[in-house]
């Protein structure tokens, strides 16, 4: 129902009167004096069937998928009649099992099934759609180059969810990568960087900042602990207090050093668990920076637990 419809149809006797809108006949009814004012009206909902032999939770829109511009038109090809014969062409509803495999080229299937993956990866690390989608597209340009030949497409799948991370300014561990993944760490880490190489690509250095806010989040520190770990962290690389660390494992150490002289504190192994980094790493570094622990901390920082009485590894 209506007052003022799109096209500018309007009763005569009743200009302001709403307009009924009835999709059975096509007719736009005035609501005063019952006139015709507009027939052939076009439904534009979906348009719905159903089978007995369907599924309780089957979708009975006949309207399919949006086009994947990834694809090469297979996802809007249309399948008539079957080519199945005898019981097991069918399943428990009557529907052809094999019918998409006649249909969908085998290039098509492999893309499908690698968008499959990425996004079943991203659920499981909560990773937005503009991630999932650059991660589908540099996986589109890998297959179409043939660049990676030999290698599964799910330890490319991987790599381009992780490079995908590190361009839209996300950044995710490998371990991170490899716990929603079927493949190990190490071959993540080989087609990562056959991927850079073949698409002569790019991927920002990673920091501790990347990192910090969701170890933080995760280990369910305040934003005090928070401010001071990334203070620590950034003073320690800026006085070249641990060469050669990973950015991750200078996190980890960092976030333990402010959880300590805090309230909140946690433990390395707590720490570790969070950042994917083993107890001694941390332990490592915590060392290397104890030393300069003074001229680490930031000058408004709360102590709860003196620098002097920190622990010394």
């Amino acid at each position: 129902m209506s007052k003022v419809d799109p096209t500018g149809v309007y009763c005569k006797e009743h200009p302001d009167a709403p307009l009924i809108e009835d999709y059975r006949a096509g007719d736009q009814i005035c609501g005063e004096c019952g006139l015709v004012v507009g027939d052939r009206v076009i439904d534009v909902g979906s348009e719905w069937r159903t089978f007995s032999n369907e599924k309780a939770n089957a979708d009975p829109s006949r309207v399919g998928g949006p086009e994947n511009p990834l694809l090469n038109g297979s996802d809007l090809s249309t399948i008539i009649g079957g080519g199945g014969r005898g019981e097991a062409a069918f399943d428990e509803f009557g529907q052809a099992k094999y019918q998409n495999r006649r249909s969908i080229s085998s290039s098509d299937r492999a893309l499908i099934n690698a968008f499959k993956e990425i996004s079943q990866m991203a659920d499981r690390i909560n990773l937005t759609k503009t991630i999932v989608d650059r991660a589908n597209n540099l996986f589109k340009m890998v297959h179409d180059g043939k660049n990676l030949k030999g290698r599964s497409n799910d330890a490319i799948a991987s790599a381009c969810l992780y490079i995908a991370c590190r361009q839209e300014g996300v950044p995710r561990t490998f371990k991170e990568i490899c716990a929603v993944s079927k493949i190990s760490k190490k071959e993540i880490g080989r087609c990562f960087k056959l991927i850079l190489k073949a698409l002569d690509t790019s991927v920002d250095l990673i920091t501790t900042g990347d990192f910090m806010s969701r170890f933080c989040s995760n280990l369910g520190l305040p934003n005090s602990v928070q401010r001071a770990a990334t203070a620590i962290a950034r003073t320690a690389g800026e006085l070249d207090i641990v060469p050669g660390r990973s950015p991750i494992s200078v996190a980890a150490a960092a976030i333990y050093m402010a959880s300590q002289a805090s309230e909140v504190k946690r433990s390395q192994k707590e720490i570790g668990d969070v950042a994917g980094v083993a107890d001694v790493t941390i332990r490592q570094s915590y060392k290397l920076m104890y030393p300069k622990a003074e001229e680490l901390f930031p000058k408004d920082f709360q102590f709860f637990t003196p620098i002097d009485q920190l622990p010394l590894a």
